[in-house]
Parts: structure tokens; sequence; C-alpha cells
């Protein structure tokens, strides 16, 4: 089982598409924190998300660590599932409501980064951390 998570191919251009998605991640994250009332807590309430004390501290700290194992490739497969739900809830909950006040362009605009998230964590849940990760370290110690 331990070995089916892990498991990558030896391709190095993964490298690129977890810097992408771990920094991006990473970033967010952190941002949750830093400033609460605009993107963390404040923002879950404003879109009318349940529980927005509980979640918004809880998706900063995902996003970190999940961000972090992305960046390092260790448990990439692993780490990448929390993010599609993020990016999943996170598409449904704002560009829902874009796409029926204005259309499905403006829509589209606002959400490319959740698209290029979403499918970036879709990729490293099926590519895995590839050559330059920990994963494949471990697999082939």
């Amino acid at each position: 089982m331990y070995k089916r998570i892990i498991h990558t191919k030896p391709q190095a251009s993964v490298i690129l598409i977890r810097f992408m998605v771990g920094l991006v991640f990473l970033s967010e994250g952190i941002q949750k924190f830093l400033f609460p009332l605009k993107l963390g807590t404040g923002r879950f309430t404003k879109i009318g998300l349940p529980a927005p004390e509980f979640f918004g501290p809880f998706v900063g700290s995902m996003e970190i660590v999940c961000g972090l194992c992305i960046l390092a490739g260790i448990f990439t497969r692993l780490a990448a599932v929390p993010l599609i739900i993020i990016m999943l809830v996170a598409i449904a909950a704002t560009k829902s409501v874009v796409f029926q006040n204005e259309g499905f362009w403006e829509m589209m605009h606002g959400s490319r980064t959740d698209w290029a998230m979403l499918l970036g964590s879709i990729f490293l849940l099926i590519k895995g951390g590839g050559k330059w990760s920990v994963d494949y370290k471990l697999l082939n110690s």
C-alpha cells in the first residue's frame, strides 16, 4: 500500500508542476493566517461557508502542509487529494455566483488560477512527484 501511494515515474519535468502548485498553495495558506478577515475566516463568512471560524484556519493549514509536501515531493499523491477538494469547493462556492450574475466568460476569467490549481493537483495525483522528489528517492533506495 505504501509503495502504491509514493510510486512515481522518473519524469523530471513534473517538478515544474510541483513548484507551481506547491508555491501557490503554500502562499495562499500563509495568507489565510496573515489576512484572516480578507482571505481566511472573513472570506469564508462572506461567501457563506459553514463554520468559517473552523474552516478558515483548517483550510489554511491544509494548504500550507500539502503545499510543502508537494514542494518536497513527499507523499505527493496523498497531498494532492485535499487540494483537489479545496479547489472544487472554491470553484463551486465562488464561481457559480459569478456565472449566475456576470456570465460564462467573466466566470472563466475569474477562475483561471482555480482551474490551473485544480488541474495541476489532478496531474500530481495521477503522476506522483517525479524524478526529483522524496517519493522517488524513497522508492528507489
